[in-house]
């Protein structure tokens, strides 16, 4: 069997992961499309392996680490889920009250890596908070198949409102000075595009290739934004020229940067759709606007 490097596939291979991990073609579709590009030895059960999230191998920062505190806890979302099991992290050697952070997951769940990502907003001088929206329906199930699957039945502005009550309860923590932001990725995006809309007293958001509002909607953002697109993101890019002319009409402040030949999920490094460059700076600028905006 041959051995698979990223730059090897051609980018309909990561068009089609992009299909199946968003729900527009389901496993069947996907295993039978994905053996068109089953050739010189490459199989298509080490397409799928090599496509597939490496959960344990790519976390950064460990649950045990030192220089934090994680625990999970439970808040209300009364206009959402009811209860939602959420991740809530901090530095261990916090002095005095941080600017908190939403971190909002991709379309299945609290996962490994989203937790992991809460645990660098920690690290990063902050207190933070991950949500898992799968909650009410059991909390991620173990695997993202099953996570898309069990988040597929929920609605998605129930799940918005989740999150806005995640934003209530980090306010009020006694660690939070009482400026938070949010910063989603693809699901997460959307979630943190529409927190802006609805929050007027949010600090700041931060997007990774998230779908976006629309019409009258975008005059009601007060919160100041950072969007993050990978550039052979096709879907999400689509909508981007009329938000940000929307952005533009409406007088926001935003700044956004698209990542030469950076695919959708080009921020998780758990997946070969993983660019270490464009993840690495686009998490830079994203520290660097909480610690402008939430100090």
């Amino acid at each position: 069997m041959s051995q698979i490097n990223k730059e090897d596939l051609k980018q309909e291979v990561f068009d089609l992961y992009d299909d199946y991990a968003h729900n527009r073609i389901d496993r069947r579709d996907f295993v039978q499309k994905l053996s068109t590009y089953a050739v010189g030895g490459i199989t298509v059960a080490s397409l799928m392996g090599f496509l597939t999230p490496d959960y344990q191998g790519a976390i950064q920062i460990k649950e045990d680490d030192p220089r934090i505190t994680s625990e999970y806890i439970t808040y209300p979302s009364a206009k959402g889920g009811g209860t939602i099991k959420a991740l809530l992290s901090k530095p261990a050697n916090a002095k005095g009250k941080l600017g908190g952070i939403v971190v909002v997951h991709e379309n299945r769940g609290l996962n490994p890596h989203i937790a992991d990502v809460a645990r660098r907003a920690a690290l990063a001088g902050f207190v933070s908070i991950a949500p898992d929206a799968l909650s009410p329906l059991g909390g991620y199930p173990g695997n993202d198949d099953d996570g898309r699957a069990l988040q597929s039945k929920r609605d998605r502005n129930e799940m918005l409102e989740d999150f806005i009550a995640a934003n209530d309860y980090l306010k009020t923590q006694k660690d939070c000075n009482g400026k938070v932001g949010v910063v989603g990725f693809c699901f997460g995006g959307w979630i943190a595009n529409m927190m802006a809309v609805r929050l007027p007293d949010l600090s700041a958001s931060v997007p990774f290739y998230g779908g976006q509002p629309t019409g009258d909607d975008v005059a009601k953002i007060k919160a100041p934004l950072l969007l993050h697109f990978g550039e052979l993101d096709k879907g999400v890019n689509a909508g981007w020229p009329a938000y940000e002319a929307a952005l533009k009409e409406n007088h926001k402040e935003y700044t956004a940067y698209v990542y030469p030949n950076a695919n959708h999920g080009f921020h998780n490094d758990t997946t070969p759709r993983y660019d270490k460059a464009a993840a690495e700076l686009a998490w830079k600028r994203t520290i660097d606007f909480f610690n402008a905006k939430l100090a």
